[in-house]
C-alpha cells in the first residue's frame, strides 16, 4: 500500500520536525529519502526485519532511549509525547510501525545522535552519505541518489 512522498512531508515529516523545533528542508529530503530507500515508504512492509518507514531495529530503538533521550528528560518527554498512552508502554517497538510522526521522531532522533544533521542548504550527495553513516552503513551513496531522483521534490519548499 505505502505512503505518497507529498503525504509524507506534508503529513507526517514536516509537523514532526517542526514539533521538534526543526525547520529545514534538508531535514525532510533526508528523512523523506531515507524512508524511500528503507521501506520504499511501506510500499512492501512484509519484507523487511525491522519496524516502520525507516525500518529501525528493536536494539537501535531500545540504544536511542538509554543512551541518548535517557539523558535528556525534556527531549524525551516531547518524543514520548507523540507515543500512543498505552500501546508505548506494552510494545514500544510496535509504534515504529503505526505511528508515522512517532516514528519520524525517533528516525530524526538517530540523526541526530549520530551528530549527522545536515545543513541547511545540504546538497543530495551530502544527504546520501549521511543516510549511509545513520541508516544503512552497508549502503552506497549512488543508492539514496537514484532513489531521491525518482522522488517529486517540489514539495519540499512548501
Amino acid at each position: 500500500m505505502g505512503v505518497s512522498a507529498d503525504v509524507l512531508i506534508r503529513e507526517v515529516i514536516r509537523p514532526t520536525l517542526k514539533y521538534l523545533d526543526v525547520c529545514s528542508s534538508s531535514a525532510e529530503a533526508l528523512l523523506l529519502g531515507s524512508a524511500a530507500c528503507q521501506s520504499q515508504l511501506g510500499e512492501h512492509p512484509g519484507l523487511f526485519q525491522h519496524f516502520g518507514l525507516w525500518q529501525l531495529s528493536s536494539e537501535q530503538h531500545r540504544a536511542l532511549w538509554d543512551g541518548f533521550l535517557a539523558h535528556d528528560p525534556d527531549l524525551a518527554s516531547r518524543i514520548r509525547g507523540l507515543a500512543s498512552q498505552h500501546a508505548f508502554l506494552e510494545n514500544p517497538d510496535l509504534e515504529l510501525c503505526v505511528n508515522l510522526r512517532y516514528a519520524c521522531a525517533i528516525a530524526w532522533m538517530q540523526v541526530v545522535r549520530a551528530a549527522r544533521v545536515p545543513a541547511l542548504n545540504a546538497d543530495l550527495p551530502s544527504l546520501a552519505h549521511t543516510w549511509c553513516k545513520v541508516f544503512a552503513p552497508a549502503a552506497e551513496p549512488r543508492q539514496f541518489m537514484r532513489v531521491m531522483a525518482g522522488l517529486p521534490m517540489t514539495n519540499l519548499a512548501a
